[in-house]
């Protein structure tokens, strides 16, 4: 609907009234024509568009892996080779014999760690170069929580002892053992040359 203007007669009134009115706020100043406001335009809305739609388009890409401390098979696979090359590959595939082994099987940690140091040591004094650590591959164990716990304690503990003094003076190289030689359950120890 459309505002019709106001015509001559119609203005004449209202000046007249207005003047014979009295005022709310007297101290604001007087005009003469009140101020009128633009029209507002009406807005648009606009048409919805339907584009076309994929099912899982706004889903997210594939979560991210957990970012875990890795085994320590795999911490010990990428760590750098500080024996000859040829000699650590034919130990890892199984063709070197251990001259020594130390099973661990069955012992808690207090007597573990002892048993280590003093078999190393001797091996070493006694000039071999290659021995075995059987730890055993640890029992599976269910316990519920978000931390996930590493399974075998000697298992992860063995490699860092061989890397603490004192037998870090002696062992230059630590693997996992071939599968002959009991797989993830044991680790080959190469040891430096006694001098």
């Amino acid at each position: 609907m459309s505002r019709r203007k106001l015509t001559a007669e119609e203005v004449e009134l209202w000046r007249k009234v207005a003047k014979q009115a009295e005022r709310l706020h007297p101290e604001l100043p007087q005009t003469v024509h009140p101020v009128t406001l633009p029209k507002p335009k009406p807005t648009k809305t606009p048409k919805p568009r339907f584009e076309a739609f994929e099912v899982g388009q706004n889903a997210q890409g594939k979560p991210a892996r957990n970012a875990l401390k890795p085994s320590v098979g795999e911490s010990l696979k990428a760590g750098p080779v500080q024996m000859d090359t040829k000699a650590f590959g034919r130990m890892k595939r199984g063709k070197i014999k251990p001259e020594g082994k130390l099973d661990l099987h069955g012992m808690r940690v207090d007597t573990a760690h002892p048993a280590l140091i003093r078999f190393v040591l001797t091996a070493q004094a006694s000039g071999k170069r290659l021995v075995l650590v059987v730890t055993g591959k640890g029992k599976d164990r269910d316990e519920p929580g978000p931390i996930p716990t590493p399974r075998g304690v000697l298992r992860n503990q063995v490699p860092q002892w061989l890397a603490l003094p004192p037998l870090a003076q002696a062992v230059l190289q630590v693997a996992p053992a071939h599968i002959s030689h009991g797989g993830d359950g044991a680790y080959y120890v190469y040891l430096r040359r006694s001098r």
